[in-house]
């Protein structure tokens, strides 16, 4: 099998972005595609920034999207229409059965995240390494979860447990994972400014070498992202907030053109308004011209 690891078709292992994100002290970028403009919008976002970019595809949506394989080749369709010279990712994001992860290997994703998070500890570790040997036999990323995001995830509430330090390290050295979502009060949703325990984010950081993930990274101030970027996520997650900008773009354009029918003249403007969302979303995460990086390796 060929590997999939620096420029293979545009799209790379999570991992190659997250060690540089890591090492330089910024973000990257996971935007969640929810249809087909959300490409569009996140892709030329990303390429106008020169950003390294991850499409992030929420478990509960491949089946509406028409499947792994089939939003595997829209993604490479679109970078290929869009001329995407950036590294972007293909994610997996919150499956909660190995199944689904061989599945999205199988296809073409790039990176899983396996959620074991609503697991026992063992348990969690037990099926989170079977991901992780799966997926690393394919040149495959992996993120895992400790603790639990709180807020509306998957159409359903669910409790906030931030992450234990000791139960972070444990996790870490016993699965392997590419990248770690450590739980430490963000929330899934639309919540003002959630409050995100630093301390325990630096102690994990200073003590997991494995770069650290954010969830629920909509609603959170220009401030508050920073310094949680500072004191240690290497990736952060945004889905809401695309979400809540593409319902009222179309909500506008349509009280103000109640005549105009055409799907692709409405949609267009939801993709506009992603558009906008991932720009400032990528400026605050300090990944703007960050591709730079990988385009050197690539052709030192």
């Amino acid at each position: 099998m060929k590997k999939r690891g620096v420029f293979d078709m545009g799209l790379v292992s999570m991992d190659f972005l997250l060690r540089d994100a890591q090492a330089e002290n910024y973000a990257v970028g996971q935007f969640n595609v929810n249809g087909f403009e959300w490409f569009e919008g996140v892709l030329t976002a990303a390429e106008a920034e020169h950003s390294p970019v991850i499409l992030g595809v929420s478990d509960r949506l491949v089946d509406y999207l028409g499947g792994f394989r089939a939003i595997f080749q829209t993604a490479t369709a679109y970078m290929n229409r869009f001329e995407v010279t950036i590294p972007c990712v293909l994610h997996l994001d919150h499956a909660h059965t190995f199944e689904r992860c061989a599945e999205a290997v199988d296809a073409g994703f790039t990176s899983v995240m396996i959620d074991g998070s609503h697991l026992p500890f063992e348990e969690n570790v037990k099926l989170t390494s079977r991901v992780v040997e799966y997926a690393h036999a394919h040149q495959v990323s992996v993120e895992g979860e400790v603790g639990r995001v709180g807020g509306v995830e998957d159409g359903e509430a669910s409790e906030m447990r931030n992450a234990d330090p000791d139960e972070c390290v444990e996790f870490v050295s016993r699965t392997g994972v590419d990248a770690l979502a450590a739980a430490l009060g963000s929330v899934h949703g639309f919540y003002e400014n959630p409050q995100i325990d630093f301390a325990s984010l630096r102690s994990i950081a200073r003590r997991v070498s494995t770069p650290l993930v954010l969830h629920g990274g909509s609603g959170i101030s220009g401030e508050s992202l920073a310094e949680a970027i500072r004191s240690g996520y290497s990736k952060v997650n945004v889905n809401t907030d695309c979400l809540i900008a593409w319902r009222d773009a179309i909500k506008c354009f349509l009280e103000d053109h109640p005549h105009i029918y055409e799907p692709y003249t409405i949609l267009h403007k939801g993709s506009e308004a992603i558009y906008q969302v991932v720009r400032l979303k990528i400026q605050e995460f300090g990944s703007s011209r960050k591709a730079e990086h990988f385009l050197l390796q690539k052709n030192g």
